[in-house]
C-alpha cells in the first residue's frame, strides 16, 4: 500500500462564480468542466481542481476546507488497513471507468478522498 501523490483538490464555496473565476482566469487551468455549481480544471501535471457551489448536492457532505484526494497504488488494500484502524468511510466506493474512490473523515473531522485509477 504505497499513496502516491495527491489526485484532486476540491472545495465546496458560496462564492463559487469568483473561485471558478480564480481557477480559471487569474491562474489560467484548463477547464474541464464549467457548469452553474460544478467547475473543474486541471493543472499541468495532470492534478483536478474542482469547485462546487451551494447547488451542487452530491458534495454537500464536504466541510468548510478543501478536500483532497490520495491516489493509491491498491485502493481495496488501502482502504481495508484505514478500516482496520478505525477510519469512518462516507458512503460505498464508487466506480467511473477504471478509477474507484471513496470519501473518508480523517481523525480531526476533515474530509480527504481514496483514489485509485488502475
Amino acid at each position: 500500500m504505497t499513496a502516491q501523490s495527491l489526485a484532486w483538490l476540491g472545495v465546496r464555496t458560496p462564492h463559487f462564480p469568483a473561485m471558478a473565476a480564480f481557477y480559471r482566469d487569474v491562474l489560467g487551468l484548463d477547464v474541464l468542466r464549467d457548469t452553474p455549481d460544478d467547475a473543474r480544471f486541471r493543472l499541468v501535471d495532470g492534478t483536478e481542481v474542482h469547485v462546487y457551489g451551494p447547488g451542487d448536492v452530491d458534495h454537500d457532505f464536504f466541510g468548510p476546507g478543501p478536500v483532497v484526494a490520495l491516489l493509491v497504488d491498491d485502493f481495496a488494500a488501502t482502504r481495508a488497513r484505514m478500516v482496520a484502524a478505525g477510519i469512518e468511510f462516507i458512503g460505498d466506493p464508487q466506480h467511473e471507468g477504471s478509477a474507484i474512490w471513496n470519501h473518508f473523515r480523517v481523525p480531526d473531522g476533515n474530509i480527504y478522498e481514496l483514489i485509485s485509477r488502475s
